[in-house]
């Protein structure tokens, strides 16, 4: 899926920053329709089934919150085959917008900013429950999974939904991860994929629950684990490309402790610094071809990796400081390239100069709990995304290592350790 771009000038663009209109739209049932049969052949190559579990506790008029996990684009199509008699507004990232507004307003999608503060988000989606008498499907981690386990869900959640006061369903899936893990370049695999609708949460249980039990509960349905559940059902991943890109998971070697020389390639992830390397095989573990396998899971070497950022950031030896070309989202008409720039990020937060001298931008490390970051970003290039309401900042990096989970980990780290007020 590509994205359209315009060169523009950073003036000039900033000048047309005035945030985005959220007000939800009746979905209309016949893209609703189209969007189901345009998935049929996703469904059939991955032999997709799915189960209930209390739904008749829903009835088939009242408006309920659906919260999924994301794992990939089959995400969408699953509920709508799940929800296809039922009526429901989506929350949408603001870029999925760029060329399409009309036809996504249209299918009840909702426009927001990822891990930006949004409260006209909120009064958007109480307006779609209580006056149009929609659904909601919202996607609360906000970002794909990097490295198929679940991340953190905002502290909010839970008095969010209890401010909303419908029913909450959930809807997990297995095998979307496995079948196109984000760090893949968009390569299909041929794994079956499935998934589970629980009602979770009534009104009444809204009521009587503290903020702090529903965030225990929403943190147990969101805890999953992609490449355990591969292994414990023995799902063989045999395509020859498994692990092209692994690198920009795991970006760190845990033989020489050198970063940004990983290379994944075919089914192997390589050390370019030491020379050491590892099969994916087709069971999904980590192999060593010679010596000590220091993890043979991925979540494993990623956990490591964080705990390594989590050690930087404590002795003050973190700090991001790369070159980077800058586009910006301030309406849904296109992307404007506005330039190159440098971008900083430590404890102190994000900082943001170029176009010239023309742009600064500075954003408080407490500003979010995580970083929109993402790979192959509209087939673009590896991007981190910083802003507000009225824009975002996409930075692509020039000429660095695998940088972009590091950093999404090292503002997870810090925003912790900053509300803990450890540094």
């Amino acid at each position: 899926m590509k994205i359209k771009v315009v060169d523009a000038d950073y003036e000039k663009v900033i000048e047309k920053a005035k945030g985005i209109n959220s007000r939800p739209h009746r979905q209309w049932w016949v893209l609703k329709k189209l969007v189901g049969i345009l998935s049929l052949g996703d469904f059939k190559e991955t032999d997709f089934t799915y189960s209930c579990e209390g739904m008749e506790k829903l009835g088939k008029k009242v408006p309920c919150l659906i919260l999924m996990n994301h794992s990939s684009f089959i995400d969408l199509k699953i509920a709508f085959r799940i929800f296809n008699k039922r009526r429901f507004s989506i929350v949408c990232t603001s870029d999925g917008f760029i060329g399409k507004n009309f036809l996504l307003k249209k299918l009840g999608c909702i426009p927001t900013q990822k891990f930006v503060p949004d409260v006209q988000l909120v009064r958007s989606m109480i307006y779609s429950a209580q006056v149009l008498n929609q659904s909601i499907l919202m996607y609360p981690e906000a970002s794909y999974s990097f490295d198929g386990t679940a991340t953190d869900l905002p502290e909010t959640l839970s008095r969010f939904i209890q401010v909303l006061g419908i029913p909450v369903v959930m809807i997990k899936t297995k095998g979307a991860f496995s079948r196109d893990p984000l760090y893949n370049n968009l390569q299909l695999r041929k794994v079956p994929v499935s998934a589970h609708v629980k009602y979770l949460l009534s009104p009444e249980d809204l009521k009587e629950k503290t903020p702090e039990e529903l965030n225990r509960i929403l943190k147990k349905e969101f805890t999953f684990d992609n490449f355990k559940w591969q292994q414990d059902n023995n799902i063989l991943i045999k395509e020859p490309f498994r692990a092209d890109f692994l690198n920009r998971v795991l970006y760190k070697c845990p033989s020489c402790k050198n970063e940004g020389s990983m290379e994944g390639k075919g089914i192997y992830v390589t050390c370019n610094s030491c020379g050491k390397k590892y099969e994916l095989t087709e069971q999904g573990f980590i192999n060593a071809l010679e010596g000590v396998t220091e993890f043979n899971h991925v979540p494993d070497w990623y956990k490591w990796e964080r705990n390594c950022i989590k050690e930087e950031i404590l002795k003050g030896e973190y700090r991001l400081d790369i070159d980077v070309d800058i586009c910006m989202l301030v309406d849904t008409k296109c992307i404007y390239k506005v330039g190159e720039g440098h971008l900083i990020h430590d404890k102190e937060g994000f900082r943001l100069t170029g176009c010239d001298g023309k742009l600064e931008y500075v954003q408080k490390p407490l500003a979010s709990y995580s970083l929109y970051s993402d790979y192959f970003w509209y087939e673009l290039g590896d991007m981190i995304c910083i802003g507000n309401m009225k824009t975002l900042y996409y930075c692509f990096p020039k000429g660095t290592g695998d940088i972009v989970a590091k950093t999404r980990l090292a503002q997870e780290e810090i925003y912790k350790l900053k509300k803990a007020e450890m540094i």
